[in-house]
């Protein structure tokens, strides 16, 4: 009989971007909680909230690190200070991403770009600096946060649509590169989450309405440990056989 699936990081040492706070504090958690040591990456280091804490409450160690992701010599010194912490680097979350909204005929050069450079010229470097390292070691799980936003279209979100889209075909692309070395590279794409970044537009009660009435399967608003689960399985061995694909995470909205 075959090993039965295995779930457990163990050991594991794991860098998630964006890690303060909604999606990125919840998958810090759970990678925490299935057995990895985490490195947080943080736009502001003094801004963990006692995310350290959680995690060594967990048993685990976590390491705080200074991760401006429009900052690129701060992207690559944030993974090579979590290699020299641990001594090894399993896992990448690029969880960290911006959303500033406004219609096309409005956005601004300033916005256009610094979107572009935080949700995926930061994960596209991340992910090359993580990837090295993996290469190197020959084993390594890359975890990239697309959205259902990359692959329906969302009024006032132009700029931040096209960067996840763009995303999940980044993701295909870094696996087919890195397969042979043992690394996978996933994505997952989440609906609306119970966030401090969608608080404000899901306490408008005509949205919140129509975004419950648009995911169709559940009628749900998705809470970030729904996300967090999966970015876990597709870290763990269970997922060994997963690479180049995006997850939908949105309860149905996109089987319509």
């Amino acid at each position: 009989m075959d090993q039965f699936p295995s779930f457990d990081l163990t050991n594991q040492i794991a860098l998630v971007t964006g890690a303060a706070r909604g999606l990125g504090r919840a998958i810090s958690l759970a990678l925490a909680h299935a057995g990895a040591h985490v490195a947080l990456g943080l736009r502001d280091i003094h801004a963990d909230a006692g995310l350290v804490a959680e995690i060594q409450a967990l048993g685990r160690r976590a390491y705080p690190l200074q991760m401006d992701m429009a900052e690129i010599a701060q992207v690559q010194r944030g993974v090579h200070d979590a290699v020299a912490q641990f001594g090894r680097l399993d896992i990448l979350v690029n969880n960290a991403g911006i959303a500033p909204g406004n219609p096309a005929a409005d956005v601004s050069v300033e916005d256009y770009d610094l979107t572009m450079a935080v949700n995926l010229k930061g994960a596209f470097f991340a992910s090359q600096a993580a990837g090295r390292v993996m290469i190197e070691q020959t084993y390594g799980r890359i975890v990239n946060l697309s959205s259902q936003a990359g692959f329906v279209a969302l009024p006032t979100e132009s700029v931040y649509c096209m960067t996840k889209a763009a995303i999940a075909h980044m993701t295909k692309c870094l696996a087919v590169e890195w397969g042979a070395h043992n690394v996978t590279v996933n994505a997952v794409a989440p609906t609306f989450i119970k966030t401090p970044g969608t608080d404000e537009c899901l306490s408008d009660p005509a949205f919140r309405a129509d975004v419950v009435e648009r995911i169709a399967a559940l009628h749900r608003i998705g809470e970030p440990m729904d996300v967090a689960g999966a970015v876990v399985f597709l870290a763990s061995p269970a997922a060994s056989l997963i690479t180049g694909q995006t997850l939908m995470i949105d309860g149905g909205w996109t089987a319509r």
